[in-house]
């Protein structure tokens, strides 16, 4: 079953936010856009230039009305030693959920249960609308790093479908481009 305009279960959480332990649940979800990150873990190779770059564009989702939070399995105490001690993680100023319980990865289906990378989780994207839907999902396998300029295009997608009923964005759709409106007479003629 996929979790596509499914509402993000109930959950109680503690993130790492700018110099502080601060409580996150679902209720945070509500009323506004929000991106959650999943990464595989705190001190690893491609997870800092993902949260990294995702720093680098932060200002762009906070335009949007947009809170991002990166999530992995790792605790909140991780989360801060990780932002203490690199200059990358550093820059991080979106909240880092710790999820040791594994209830969030697991509840978002990027849980990986078997093998060596057992308890970890895989790479997922989720864009979640102000009501806590799902619109748009985006899982890797760990060693395949993400794009945040292309999750801020999708973002930008969502909102504006949200915003405009009965309009769709084409591919390689980008703001301010053309839309489509889905018709009878179009089919076939794209």
């Amino acid at each position: 079953m996929s979790l596509i305009n499914t509402e993000i279960i109930p959950f109680k959480a503690t993130a790492y936010h700018n110099g502080k332990f601060v409580p996150v649940s679902n209720e945070n979800f509500k009323g506004k856009w929000s991106v959650v990150v999943f990464y595989p873990a705190d001190f690893t190779f491609v997870c800092p230039t993902e949260l990294g770059d995702l720093a680098d564009h932060y200002a762009e989702f906070q335009k949007l009305g947009v809170e991002v939070y990166g999530v992995s399995t790792d605790t909140h105490f991780t989360h801060k030693a990780w932002h203490d001690t690199s200059d990358t993680i550093g820059k991080v100023q979106y909240p880092l959920i710790g999820d040791p319980s594994q209830q969030l990865a697991r509840a978002f289906q990027v849980l990986i249960e078997e093998g060596e990378d057992a308890g970890l989780a895989y790479r997922g994207t989720f864009v979640i609308d102000p009501e806590g839907k799902i619109k748009t999902i985006e899982v890797h396998d760990n060693g395949i790093g993400r794009d945040a300029a292309e999750l801020l295009r999708r973002v930008k997608a969502a909102q504006y479908v949200a915003a405009h009923p009965g309009e769709v964005c084409p591919a390689k759709w980008t703001e301010g481009a053309e839309t489509l409106k889905p018709s009878f007479d179009l089919v076939g003629k794209i």
